[in-house]
């Protein structure tokens, strides 16, 4: 039997999640569904200098919202535990201190001065690259250059050091990435990179390498930004020892700006009004406050629909899919390498989409918070009726009020284009006889009875419905164009409909002859 699956999405609790890293996490949950596998969660929290409180709570609510279900890891615990890097700490150094034993990394004691000089030298000197590397390192203070005794007695003083790798200085590195294919990187363009900084605790490339291995993982999906570091740990793996059972690698493409032009940042999403991060975000130290998409009104299905085809395209002309649907199309093979471009207009278009999905009972609740927040009560019925009546037009739920003040409003205006092209003496003597109509009905007040209503009144009177209906409409609405009429009337109400009807005879003045 083959190994089974198993990926990771591993975020740094450094502020709220970018909708960048949601799409990661998606794509390896899709990937782990596809596959029969299993998806963990890692905190990487090494950087304690960036650690913001309240992100690694946010960070599991956004994947929660989206729907990315967590088989093992943080917030569920599992065989690996614990699944935060600042508590391994002790795991790492130990995987440290075996390479320098090894001989393939050693102690740096540089102070911050002496490597800036040294950068500064080599900068002068019009060095290809100012970096600690296999020619400069000779240069430096570490235990390649330091006799042993004093390496052991700077140690026992407690002198802050370093565990740095030492990068071979000619050999070719090479990994073939699932989405990029080979990848071929000279070992004179790798630095020694620390592993282990003087705090004890480990860099971003031995905690994810050793981590990644205890752990099991089978492939890395992860950003395009950690492509020039894939050769590096693909060092690691092999000084390691664990090159056989190296996981493979994807480098998911970049997210553009909206023009295509460059990364996707939040001054691009502060600067074009739309939210780039899953949920809204109150900074902790600042008290400012970042949009999230489901404040701003997306739903969790049309984030994941739209996320999912940015860089992802399953080779068809489909463009709504399920969950279901994503996990049984996803295929590696067909991301993209080229960056995506982020399209907020095509994701409020998704969002339209699942809004005309949604049950009517289910968006009511919007139109009651809305009305009640402007002082008005909304029973469930009619709310449910005006979510069925008008969510074909709307992008987002909370948009449904708007859309209805029609209905709940009795207008004070009327459109003044509409009323001198279409109130005319015809509109006059129909909205009459509709109104006496009304005023005799003991029926039920629904779209079909006042449609046959309607037509009845006009048939006697020899009107056409064809030629006084938007004027009507302008009785009724103040405006000459909306959703359907017959519906719009049930919903208002017999009594409010026959009010709004003699107001405008009273309003409204026909062209003089």
């Amino acid at each position: 039997m083959s190994q089974q699956v198993r990926v990771r999405f591993a975020p740094s609790p450094t502020g709220p999640l970018h909708i960048g890293g949601v799409r990661t996490a998606l794509y390896n949950y899709l990937f782990a569904r596809k596959m029969g596998g299993k998806m963990l969660l890692r905190i990487e929290d090494t950087d304690q200098n960036r650690f913001v409180p309240g992100a690694e709570d946010y960070i599991l609510e956004s994947l929660r919202w989206v729907g990315i279900e967590i088989d093992e890891g943080q917030g569920v615990g599992g065989p690996h535990a614990p699944y935060r890097q600042s508590e391994r700490q002790a795991i790492y150094r130990a995987e440290a201190e075996r390479l320098v034993a090894e001989g393939k990394a050693y102690y740096a004691f540089d102070t911050a001065d002496e490597l800036d000089a040294m950068r500064k030298r080599l900068e002068e000197a019009n060095a290809p690259a100012a970096q600690y590397n296999a020619i400069t390192r000779m240069q430096m203070k570490n235990s390649l250059t330091l006799k042993p005794e004093d390496v052991k007695a700077r140690i026992d003083a407690g002198d802050p050091y370093v565990i740095r790798l030492k990068t071979p200085r000619k050999e070719e590195v090479r990994l073939n990435d699932l989405i990029r294919g080979w990848v071929n990187v000279h070992s004179s363009a790798i630095d020694d990179k620390v592993l282990l900084k003087s705090d004890g605790l480990p860099t971003y490339h031995l905690a994810n390498v050793v981590d990644d291995h205890i752990m099991g993982i089978t492939h890395v999906i992860r950003g395009e930004e950690w492509l020039p570091s894939a050769p590096l740990h693909v060092l690691l793996y092999r000084y390691l020892g664990w090159e056989s059972t190296m996981p493979q690698f994807a480098h998911l493409p970049l997210l553009l700006k909206p023009e295509g032009n460059g990364k996707l940042s939040k001054r691009d999403a502060d600067l074009g009004g739309f939210p780039i991060f899953p949920l809204q975000w109150t900074d902790p130290f600042s008290g400012t406050v970042a949009r999230g998409f489901r404040e701003d009104g997306y739903l969790p299905e049309a984030v994941v629909n739209f996320l999912a085809l940015l860089g992802w395209n399953p080779g068809t002309e489909q463009e709504l899919f399920t969950m279901e649907e994503l996990i049984s199309s996803f295929d590696i093979a067909q991301i993209h390498k080229a960056g995506a471009r982020f399209d907020i207009e095509k994701a409020k278009w998704f969002n339209h989409q699942y809004i005309r999905q949604r049950p009517n009972d289910e968006l009511a609740p919007a139109v009651q918070q809305q009305a009640e927040a402007n002082g008005l009560i909304c029973s469930t019925e009619k709310a449910t009726k005006i979510a069925g009546l008008l969510k074909e037009r709307v992008n987002f739920a909370h948009e449904l009020f708007t859309e209805a003040r029609t209905i709940f409003y009795t207008p004070d205006t009327y459109d003044e284009t509409i009323a001198a092209a279409k109130w005319n003496e015809d509109a006059v003597r129909a909205v009459t006889v509709f109104r006496d109509a009304l005023q005799g009905f003991d029926g039920d007040f629904v779209a079909d009875t006042i449609k046959h209503t309607l037509s009845d009144a006009l048939q006697q009177a020899g009107i056409k419905q064809g030629k006084i209906m938007q004027a009507l409409r302008l009785a009724l609405t103040g405006s000459g164009t909306g959703p359907d009429l017959m519906l719009t009337m049930e919903i208002i109400g017999k009594d409010e409909v026959i009010k709004r009807l003699e107001q405008a005879l009273e309003t409204l003045k026909t062209p003089a002859s």
